[in-house]
């Protein structure tokens, strides 16, 4: 079986401590006469990449970078349908241990659950505010389905790359953006919140599956991570050919055959960076996996420029 030391001070009772005085409700962050400001952006510029896209004109630029942001928000809900029962079926098994770890991790599906009602209302709201339909991958039962198929050391292993990649987009990019709409700036950081103690329960969580598990199955379960990397980033590549339909259709252009292959690669490799880049390259994702297994931690490194 394999032995890791933790190179962190994680404990359920202060996360729990800490999650129970993170306390808003929905019908605070999104609702009532707030409403979504679409002369600002929503995304920043270093998540959306809009504005290598000179061929449009800034309006145009101004529509994809919302069309990013509904797209960005729904791919976090889909993530978060999964966790749901994931982490579910993770504290199942041990409903009489230890208590604040159940109540921790009872306490997280919760608000994974409430991050789904969040992000359900911001949906109502860009549907009533763009205008015209914005398709997306899916559905997301099936991508659920399709990842939560793999090993459950590889399914956490996402979940904390998603967990940290979360933190960094807020920290690194939203927070100092003081050209964002306010209202999905405020809904990124009401999410970035909560989601700061989730990276500390996954960690846990991870470092609890692998404890059980041989150095091989280790292997295997990172080759699985890989394995839903490669399957997400297919569908970030349809999600690619939708979003210039979506354009296409909000502002009544036809792109050129061109115009329509720079728009793929500039915004594939903006997608790639936004959900499997900035996860796979953060120090401490890389950190519990290189507590793992260094020579795994290694491996992902050399991967990763891929995706940035």
């Amino acid at each position: 079986m394999s032995s890791t030391t933790a190179k962190h001070a994680f404990t359920y009772p202060a996360i729990l401590e800490v999650a129970e005085r993170i306390n808003w409700r929905v019908e605070d962050v999104i609702g009532g006469d707030q409403r979504l400001d679409f002369s600002k952006p929503f995304l920043p510029e270093s998540l959306a990449r809009v504005e290598p896209l000179t061929f449009l004109a800034p309006a145009e630029r101004q529509a994809l970078n919302h069309i990013r942001a509904n797209g960005y928000l729904y791919m976090f809900g889909v993530v978060e349908e999964f966790i749901v029962p994931f982490v579910l079926g993770h504290v199942e098994k041990d409903l009489r241990g230890e208590s604040y770890q159940v109540r921790a991790f009872l306490e997280f599906v919760a608000e994974e659950a409430k991050h789904i009602h969040l992000f359900r209302r911001f949906q109502d709201a860009f549907t009533r505010g763009f205008g015209t339909p914005c398709p997306v991958i899916g559905p997301s039962r099936a991508i659920g389905d399709a990842v939560l198929a793999h090993d459950p050391l590889a399914v956490a292993l996402l979940i904390l790359h998603i967990e940290w990649m979360s933190q960094h987009h807020y920290v690194d990019s939203v927070v100092s953006d003081e050209g964002l709409d306010p209202l999905f700036k405020s809904l990124l950081k009401h999410h970035w919140m909560e989601e700061a103690q989730h990276a500390k329960l996954d960690t846990l969580m991870v470092e609890d599956l692998a404890a059980h598990k041989t150095p091989e199955e280790i292997v295997r379960g990172v080759d699985e991570y890989l394995e839903i990397g490669a399957f997400i980033d297919d569908g970030l590549g349809q999600q690619v050919e939708l979003d210039i339909a979506a354009l296409e259709h909000a502002t009544g252009r036809t792109l050129s055959a061109g115009e329509r292959a720079e728009f793929a690669a500039v915004q594939r490799q903006a997608l790639r960076f936004t959900f499997i880049g900035s996860g796979m390259t953060h120090e401490k994702f890389l950190g519990t996996l290189g507590g793992l297994a260094p020579a795994q931690r290694q491996r992902i490194e050399q991967i990763a420029p891929t995706f940035c």
